[in-house]
């Protein structure tokens, strides 16, 4: 309810509908007080008076709660002093604000920023080594300050070389500009920040790494900095590289708050705008910034770009594994639903969880996991943690403490458990809010369910159950496109009784998927995992990969290590078996190397560790593992 009575208004007990009444603005002045000119909207809360001119809202109490919640957030977040996090800082020296010639002819003449500006966004000039050994070289350094403190600065040199502070934190360039107001613009980098600063537009942040579409450096801000904003100004440069940042800003922060800015057609970006055209044009072109298009109505126009780099590039491959004979069948992207099933026991998610860490691991994706049968999730985590380091989980003279707690921290960045409450149902609609969430604070690109049968199955009225599957798997291909994540999807198989020829269960196929023929129908990728306990071979059949440029159907063998709990490429060789006088098949010889893949600062070392392995194999003309 809105409580008019707080504001000054008497709606002589209606509760709907629209009314004249008194304004408490200008009553006392009035020479007849009781004169009803408010006209008074008593459902949206909107009023104007027709004497003094005054107009408002009264907001619904909920908004008022939510807004005196918002606001004690950002009077803490004003209160609370950054933490370093480990990471090193950058030393403040005021004496750099007076900018040596060089720097302020190259920043006023060639940029058209003015020395107020430059002043005023605490831009310095300092004498930098840009190159371990090398001499210090005249540098313009950006600096970037949190609630005041300096965190990070980038340093330029005049030839257009630059790096940050080593080790600093990544953060939003002029991220204090927008604590607390309900607009802010998002640019691609300093220049730009200045240029709409000095044009008027002083709620300007910038991305501190270019036009990378990795946000992780966005988590931290996301509550405090950007939930309370009504609009968002998207002023990012015009290129392949602008639209991923503008893409991925737009997954994270909603489109129905982005506006994009269009620039001249002989311009990149803002500063370019300003050189050429001037600070009138640049107002203009963010003043006229355009709504994204309407959800669910496309033309050519809208994917103009989108379509001309697929012209000029072609399709490009999906992430890799690192399984060699994996990566050959199949690639991963973004914004699809894959479907896993296999028999009770074969290592399902085992497998899962391998492509899972493998994924984040290669390409700093993140990954959340609804899985009530890995409840508590600690267990669960142990699992990730032997995958990890590729030891028990128990304290060793090589599962250290330090290993420990480098691993923990690695887990806690990049994988997150969705557990509904207690008093919550584990439906679909609970478990897509919480993972929904996860992309806008976490920026979360894999949700795994395992397994489906653990999602309360709740049929509509006169709905049957092959209609409620064809709706929930809709449900799970829209979520994975709207929020560009992929969507792993564990689904048991009816009982398989029928045998080959050879007298062995014939393996799963995605039409045994219990409950209907559309979980091989709807999905981009579909997995049989079929493991052999005799060879100890672990088979993944690869039914369907919807996009070639993706991969292709087959299949390939992997040796499960039931130590660490991963997995390896090998292959199945023909033995002859002379006593029974018939070829039967055995797995070929395996030289597990066990690599880590987290140190214990729990940075990704993986990559690095199989290609040492590779060398060092090549060079003594054994055959690599990887």
């Amino acid at each position: 309810m809105r409580n008019f009575k707080k504001y000054g208004f008497d709606t002589h007990q209606r509760i709907s509908g629209k009314i004249h009444c008194v304004c408490p603005k200008c009553k006392d002045t009035r020479s007849h007080p009781d004169d009803r000119s408010v006209s008074l909207d008593l459902d949206t809360g909107l009023w104007y008076c027709h004497h003094c001119g005054e107009k408002g809202y009264i907001p619904h109490e909920n908004e008022e709660r939510q807004r005196e919640e918002r606001n004690r957030r950002i009077e803490e977040a004003r209160r609370m002093k950054p933490s370093a996090n480990g990471h090193p800082r950058p030393e403040w020296h005021p004496e750099f604000l007076t900018l040596l010639p060089p720097i302020e002819e190259y920043l006023t003449l060639h940029r058209g920023l003015s020395k107020e500006t430059l002043y005023k966004a605490k831009v310095t000039g300092q004498w930098v080594n840009m190159t371990t050994g090398n001499q210090p070289e005249l540098c313009m350094a950006f600096n970037y300050f949190d609630r005041g403190i300096l965190i990070n600065s980038k340093y330029r040199t005049l030839d257009k070389r630059f790096r940050l502070h080593r080790g600093a934190e990544l953060i939003p360039y002029n991220i204090d500009s927008i604590l607390g107001s309900g607009i802010c613009y998002i640019t691609e980098g300093e220049f730009d920040t200045l240029t709409l600063i000095q044009c008027g537009f002083p709620e300007t942040v910038s991305v501190p790494n270019g036009g990378q579409s990795n946000l992780h450096w966005l988590d931290r801000f996301v509550e405090t900095h950007f939930e309370d904003k009504k609009t968002i100004i998207l002023a990012l440069d015009a290129d392949t590289v602008g639209i991923q940042l503008r893409d991925e800003l737009v997954r994270r922060l909603g489109i129905e708050r982005c506006r994009l800015v269009h620039w001249s057609d002989d311009c990149k970006d803002a500063n370019d705008e300003l050189t050429r055209h001037g600070a009138d044009s640049v107002r203009h072109c963010v003043e006229t910034a355009s709504e994204l298009p309407i959800t669910g109505m496309f033309t050519v126009s809208d994917a103009a770009d989108d379509f001309l780099a697929l012209f000029e590039n072609g399709l490009q491959h999906g992430a890799e594994t690192g399984l060699a004979n994996f990566d050959k069948l199949v690639s991963f992207e973004p914004g699809r639903f894959m479907v896993v099933t296999g028999r009770p026991g074969e290592g399902k998610s085992e497998f899962i969880d391998e492509i899972v860490l493998r994924l984040c691991l290669r390409h700093e994706w993140k990954a959340a996991y609804f899985s009530p049968e890995n409840d508590p999730f600690t267990y669960h985590l142990r699992k990730l943690s032997e995958k990890l380091t590729g030891y028990p989980f128990q304290r060793s003279p090589k599962m250290t403490d330090r290993l420990f707690h480098g691993v923990s921290q690695w887990l806690n960045d990049n994988i997150c458990h969705i557990m509904p409450g207690m008093d919550e149902d584990y439906t679909l609609d609970n478990i897509l809010h919480i993972a929904h969430q996860l992309v806008a604070r976490r920026g979360i690109r894999i949700l795994v369910i395992d397994p489906l049968n653990r999602i309360e199955q709740r049929l509509a009225e006169g709905q049957t159950e092959l209609q409620y599957l064809s709706s929930l798997l809709n449900r799970l291909v829209r979520f994975a496109r709207q929020n560009h994540c992929m969507v792993l999807l564990v689904a048991h198989p009816r009982k398989v009784n029928r045998a080959n020829l050879d007298g062995k269960k014939r393996r799963v196929e995605m039409n045994d998927i219990n409950g209907s023929a559309d979980f091989g129908n709807k999905a981009d990728y579909c997995f049989v995992v079929d493991r052999d306990d005799e060879l100890h071979v672990t088979t993944i059949y690869v039914d369907k990969v919807r996009f070639k440029h993706l991969g292709t159907r087959g299949e390939c063998t992997l040796f499960y290590d039931i130590v660490s709990g991963r997995y390896q490429p090998c292959q199945v060789d023909d033995v002859y078996d002379a006593q029974k006088g018939f070829t039967c098949k055995g797995p070929a010889h395996i030289q597990w190397q066990n690599i880590r893949w987290v140190n214990e600062e729990g940075h990704c070392i993986m990559i690095e560790e199989e290609e040492r392995i590779a060398a060092s194999k090549e060079k003594s003309g054994s055959p690599a593992l990887f």
